[in-house]
């Protein structure tokens, strides 16, 4: 075999850059290579479902929604959801439904393989055999729109006339009335209250809604902690076991020796008062010690030896005096 320096520049080239275009293709289709089957399902209302959500069966993960597009049938128009799926045979008979993965909105397309056959890809599964859950956030905002638009004054007349107008009727009619003469009239006297508690609480789901992922991970870093709090219980048991044996331990410990304790306690209670007691002479005698201290250190502070001197020994030479 000729080595590399020995073939044609040329074909060397040639050869890399066809590699490297095969290589490219492969990278670019990667996604579309992995996908799986496609099918889609129609919906009369696919609100809150993205395309990128999952698309389960029976609760596991076998493909995503690629896309969620406005279409017109013969019936007027509906949604249709595209999506792919991977190692699952879906019968001619499958039902679609979009449901809810959180509490706080996010959602999910859920299969129901039926049928004998099987369904061909790129098939549509009909509005027949496909549901849409109720959205909480969109029921909550949808009510402050419509308690928003009552005029509460106005039904409050109304009930109150009506309320007159069967005033010869027997006393458990009118009583029903007269009550919801008076339960309007509260929701009248409270309408800024109910107004703002609504309003709050579409703030509220709105606030939770963009924080779903902090909120799906916190739940998982508690579902992790109590996984490991559950593996660790054995180590826990033990470890209170012993603090438990322990105490008992020191417990009769001080029990089998509270006569030897008792007088050595004494006896150190005693010398602590008397230290107390002298304690101006106890300072006054360091301060004393201090120069003593000082001197000494400064003597022996040479080395291996100490200085010092005599005094005395020599007479002092006076000028002019006797030598």
């Amino acid at each position: 075999m000729k080595p590399f320096r020995e073939r044609k520049p040329a074909a060397v080239g040639a050869i890399g850059l066809c590699a490297l275009a095969v290589l490219g293709l492969i990278a670019f289709n990667l996604p579309s290579l992995g996908r799986g089957a496609s099918y889609r399902a129609a919906f009369r209302d696919a609100s809150g479902l993205v395309a990128g959500n999952e698309v389960r069966v029976a609760g596991v993960k076998v493909g995503t929604v690629t896309e969620v597009a406005l279409a017109r049938g013969p019936a007027g128009a509906y949604v249709r959801v595209g999506f792919s799926v991977r190692d699952v045979v879906l019968g001619n008979e499958t039902s679609a439904t979009i449901r809810i993965k959180t509490l706080l909105g996010q959602k999910y397309l859920a299969l129901s393989p039926a049928g004998d056959g099987s369904l061909a890809e790129d098939a549509e599964i009909p509005l027949d055999r496909t549901a849409s859950p109720l959205d909480v956030i969109q029921a909550v905002t949808g009510l402050a729109d419509t308690v928003r638009q009552i005029d509460v004054r106005q039904l409050a007349d109304a009930f109150s006339v009506l309320s007159a107008t069967f005033a010869d009727t027997p006393d458990s009619v009118r009583a029903s009335l007269t009550g919801l003469t008076r339960l309007s009239a509260s929701i009248a006297s409270r309408d800024a209250e109910l107004r703002e508690l609504l309003a709050h609480a579409r703030t509220v789901t709105a606030v939770l809604a963009q924080r779903d992922e902090e909120f799906r991970r916190l739940v998982t870093d508690g579902s992790l902690l109590l996984a490991e709090v559950q593996r660790r219980r054995d180590a826990i048991h033990t470890l209170l076991v012993s603090t438990d044996q322990l105490a008992t331990q020191i417990s009769g410990l001080v029990a089998d020796n509270r006569d030897r304790l008792a007088p050595a306690l004494r006896e150190l209670r005693a010398v602590v008062g008397t230290l107390q007691r002298n304690r101006s002479r106890l300072e006054q005698s360091l301060a004393n010690m201090a120069p003593f201290i000082t001197a000494f250190t400064n003597v022996i502070g040479n080395g291996r030896w100490f200085d010092s001197w005599v005094d005395g020994l020599l007479q002092p030479y006076v000028p002019g005096g006797r030598p």
